[in-house]
C-alpha cells in the first residue's frame, strides 16, 4: 500500500472502516456488502474531490512521493530491447543518470533520464537523482550518438537539482549542464522531454531543451524549489507552501504559460497508485508526439526549437 500523504487522511479513514467491515463480515458471517459498497462509493467521491482541488504544495508532495514510478519503471513499461550504456568517457559513470538504446513501439530511440531510488539505500546509491557532471556528460555522449544514427531522443526529468558538492563543482558541474543544454538545442533529431516527478533547477533544464515538453498531471518544474525560493526571498524555508503558490510550478501552470506542451493524465490518486495505467497514458502521448515530430524536416526542428525557447516569457505590448 502506498504511503499516505497528510491531505489523504480522510480517504485513509474511510479505507480503514471498509477493511474493518470486511473483516467483521467474514468473522461473523454477516452480509455487510451493502454497507461496504456505500463506504467504497464515499471513499471514491472523497478521493475525486480531493484530487480535483489540489493546491500547488500538495502537487509538490505527490511529485516527490517515494513510490512514484521512476525512469527505470517507465523504461520497463514502455520500451523493449533496452541496452543501458555507461560512462562519460572522461571521469566515470554516474548512477543518478540512466541512458541507453531501446525500441519504442518498434522504432529505435535513445532514452536518457534522472534516476531516483525506491528506498533510502537505493537513493543513497543514486544520490537522490542529483546528477554529477559525468552524468550530464554521459547524456551528451548518448544524445550525439543518437543524432549520428538518426534516433529520436526521449528524456525523463525527475530531480531536485544537480548535485552542488565540492567534487562536482571541481569537475565542472555548470559547464556540463551548459553543454547538455547546448547539445539538446542543436540536435537534428526529434527530442521529447517528460517530467515524471520533480523537475528542479538547471539540473532539470539540462534534459529539458526539447521539441516538446510533456508533464505528468501531478508534477512540478521550476528553476528553484519552493523551500529554496522561500529561504532566499523570505528568509524562511517554512513558507514553502506559500512559495509553491507564488512561483507557478505545476503542470497546469506551465501549460498555460507555454512552457509545457502537453499534460498527461495520471490515475486517480497519482501515478504511484497505478503505475501501469500511468505508463499507458504516457505511452499514448509519446507515440502521438513522436509521430508528429518525425514528419518534420531536421533543420526545421532545430529552428522551431530555437523559436520555442526564445519566445518563453516574451511580453507582447498592446497598441493603444
Amino acid at each position: 500500500m502506498a504511503a499516505i500523504l497528510e491531505f489523504e487522511r480522510p480517504i485513509q479513514e474511510l479505507e480503514v472502516k471498509i477493511s474493518e467491515l470486511r473483516n467483521f463480515s467474514k468473522e461473523k458471517g454477516i452480509d455487510l456488502s451493502n454497507e461496504i459498497s456505500i463506504l467504497e462509493n464515499r471513499a471514491r467521491e472523497v478521493r475525486e474531490l480531493i484530487y480535483r482541488n489540489l493546491n500547488p504544495w500538495q502537487k509538490v508532495l505527490i511529485a516527490r512521493h517515494s513510490e512514484r514510478p521512476n525512469t527505470y519503471d517507465y523504461i520497463n513499461y514502455l520500451f523493449t530491447d533496452f541496452l543501458e550504456l555507461h560512462g562519460d568517457r572522461s571521469f566515470g559513470d554516474d548512477p543518478a543518470v540512466v541512458g541507453g538504446i531501446c525500441r519504442f513501439r518498434g522504432r529505435a530511440v535513445t532514452v536518457v533520464g534522472h534516476l531516483k531510488g525506491k528506498d533510502t539505500k537505493e537513493n543513497l546509491a543514486r544520490n537522490f537523482g542529483m546528477a554529477h557532471p559525468e552524468g550530464y556528460r554521459k547524456a551528451v555522449r548518448l544524445m550525439k550518438q543518437a543524432e549520428k544514427f538518426r534516433r529520436p531522443v526521449i528524456c525523463f526529468i525527475d530531480t531536485p537539482g544537480a548535485y552542488p558538492g565540492t567534487g562536482a563543482e571541481e569537475r565542472g558541474q555548470f559547464e556540463a549542464i551548459a553543454r547538455s543544454i547546448l547539445t539538446m538545442a542543436a540536435l537534428k533529431v526529434p527530442t521529447i522531454s517528460v517530467v515524471i516527478g520533480e523537475g528542479g533547477s538547471g539540473g532539470a533544464i539540462a534534459f529539458g531543451v526539447s521539441d516538446r515538453i510533456l508533464m505528468l498531471e501531478h508534477t512540478v518544474y521550476s528553476v528553484i524549489s519552493p523551500e529554496g525560493y522561500a529561504s532566499i526571498l523570505w528568509k524562511d524555508a517554512g513558507r514553502a507552501r506559500e512559495a509553491a503558490e507564488a512561483i507557478k510550478i505545476t503542470a497546469q501552470d506551465l501549460l498555460s504559460l507555454g512552457v509545457a506542451d502537453r499534460v498527461v493524465p495520471e490515475p486517480l490518486g497519482g501515478a504511484h497508485r497505478d503505475p501501469v495505467a500511468a505508463a499507458e497514458n504516457l505511452g499514448e502521448a509519446l507515440a502521438e508526439t513522436l509521430d508528429e515530430l518525425l514528419a518534420a524536416v531536421p533543420d526545421t526542428l532545430v529552428s522551431q526549437r530555437y523559436d520555442k525557447f526564445r519566445s518563453i516569457g516574451r511580453l507582447a505590448e498592446k497598441s493603444v
